[in-house]
């Protein structure tokens, strides 16, 4: 298993493995993703901010990190943090705990960055979501209630998240 910066060839790639996550969500949840702009995705990419975990030479797992998120953490946003978002995994490769390695890569890379936490959000209400992530370690830092400002990805608009939180 081999974490790498996701390229501009890896899109399609990316791009399936978001639309089979999003088929699983729909069979697991009423709140699941809304798709995303291919530009985004390529912004993404050129600011080294999307990866990719590569097994056996198949992309297993896609995310993408960020290093401030006010609309979603708001005043804490101030705390040097990372943040994991979208975490999607090739159907292929489910159930390899891929969160588990991608939180020990994060909080490696946040050290190396000079920040104190690793942060992550999901929709309120997924349990069964909630409690993987408490098994990865992380605290619940409660729930925040999202607004419709226009940069929110469409599932996050006008919902309610759980927010969690690691020490790097």
């Amino acid at each position: 298993m081999t974490i790498l910066h996701s390229t501009q060839n890896d899109l399609d790639s990316i791009f399936k493995i978001y639309d089979d996550a999003t088929e699983y969500q729909k069979k697991q949840t009423i709140n699941y993703w809304k798709g995303f702009e291919r530009s985004l995705v390529k912004r993404e990419i050129e600011e080294q901010r999307q990866y990719k975990i590569i097994v056996d030479g198949v992309i297993a797992c896609v995310f993408v990190i960020t290093y401030n998120d006010p609309l979603i953490w708001k005043e804490r946003d101030a705390d040097p943090s990372i943040y994991i978002h979208r975490i999607a995994t090739n159907p292929s490769f489910r159930g390899s705990s891929f969160v588990k390695q991608i939180v020990e890569w994060a909080k490696g890379h946040a050290k190396e960055t000079g920040k104190e936490f690793v942060r992550m959000d999901t929709t309120a209400g997924n349990d069964k979501l909630n409690n993987y992530y408490f098994n990865c370690g992380f605290e619940d830092k409660g729930i925040t209630v999202m607004g419709f400002e226009e940069e929110l990805p469409l599932h996050y608009r006008g919902g309610s998240l759980n927010l969690f939180e690691i020490k790097a």
